[in-house]
């Protein structure tokens, strides 16, 4: 990945808005500033920052049990370790740089550790001020480096579960199957899963986002498995719905339904159009097929170093989709009592279409 290059377009940005240097504390946009791979246990546990100057070298702060990682994951970095915080040695790093303005990110920082950089960098003449979407409006378009990262997370996700299906049987729970799709994971060298993994059966299938439980897998019941993995940083996520046996006449009724939405949506997508624009069209069909109060989600969501970002496939984003961006397509119906069905792929915006990322046919066509 070329951080430099992602490096030089942030220090614009800053020289342009009057900044001197901007903090990075979420984690997927440090890694992809930085390459640096360490997690954060929760919002307000950092496993580091980066303090990226308008001018002159990218500092990575971090304490001591991140400080190889640190130095091996972005070398180019300047590493320092805080042994008694993060402010004390932002309080002596600041002044040495000459930095007098700090922006940090508004929509990640904690109310807490703002205020309490604001009046403690003051004491030093450092101001701090927030900003919104720096980096995210850089990682909006993925280049081809990244793209091809995105498709070997498909791939690899495809894989896992092509190889869970082929030992499933009915009687297994839930959550005995939702283990078995992450262990596989993890073993053919997945990083982790991109999010939790969805195993719904039955009525449960029509739970958006249920949480896989002791219910046991039945023949020719409805089931619904949402799964996704991070490979070298990138994320995937698919879902699928199916029966273990023959599917009967309601079920494929409801299928062949989602699927045409899926097929409308991802036909429209294409460079100048909107994500409302793309939404409306899958929606459409599944409307004027009378189930329109059943599919109440957006049509899809922007993925990339994290499983859900910009652009939404929704009725509330008029913006226009631009040739590089990724999303996914997932429309769905839920019917509460009988259960649901969801369908998902992953698509690159292009100039006159998309390119579908995912290989895998199985479950789609019936």
């Amino acid at each position: 990945m070329n951080y430099a290059k992602r490096i030089k377009k942030i220090q614009k940005t800053l020289s342009r808005k009057n900044l001197d240097a901007l903090l990075v504390s979420q984690p997927e946009n440090r890694r992809y500033l930085s390459g640096y791979t360490g997690g954060d246990h929760g919002i307000g546990e950092t496993s580091g920052v980066l303090i990226i100057p308008a001018k002159g070298k990218v500092h990575l702060l971090t304490d001591f049990r991140y400080q190889l990682q640190a130095e091996q994951d972005a070398s180019w970095t300047k590493v320092l370790i805080y042994t008694k915080g993060l402010i004390p040695l932002l309080l002596k790093l600041l002044p040495e740089l000459g930095i007098k303005t700090l922006a940090f990110e508004s929509d990640y920082t904690l109310h807490s550790f703002a205020k309490s950089l604001r009046e403690k960098l003051g004491t030093v003449g450092v101001t701090t001020t927030p900003s919104l979407n720096l980096i995210e409006k850089m990682r909006l378009i993925k280049d081809e480096d990244e793209i091809d990262a995105i498709r070997r997370s498909v791939l690899l996700n495809e894989a896992v579960f092509q190889e869970v299906y082929a030992d499933l049987k009915p009687g297994i729970t839930e959550t005995e199957l939702a283990i078995k799709i992450e262990a596989t994971m993890r073993r053919r060298g997945a990083e982790r899963p991109s999010f939790d993994t969805i195993v719904a059966s039955g009525k449960n299938s029509a739970l958006p986002h249920a949480v896989p439980g002791m219910d046991k897998i039945r023949k020719e019941s409805p089931l619904t498995i949402d799964m996704g993995l991070i490979l070298d940083g990138y994320c995937s996520d698919m879902t699928r719905t199916f029966v273990l046996g023959k599917p009967g006449k309601k079920y494929l009724k409801y299928h062949r339904l989602v699927r045409r939405a899926q097929l409308a949506g991802m036909k429209a997508v294409r460079a100048g159009v909107t994500g409302q624009e793309v939404d409306a069209v899958a929606r459409k069909i599944i409307s004027d097929a009378g189930y329109g109060e059943y599919f109440g989600h957006s049509l899809g969501h922007g993925v990339g170093l994290a499983v859900h970002e910009n652009p939404r496939l929704s009725f509330s984003n008029n913006k226009k989709l631009r040739e590089g961006m990724i999303v996914t397509v997932e429309p769905g119906i839920y019917i509460p009592g009988w259960g649901g069905i969801r369908l998902e792929n992953m698509v690159v915006v292009r100039k006159d279409g998309c390119e579908n990322l995912n290989q895998d046919t199985t479950f789609l066509d019936l």
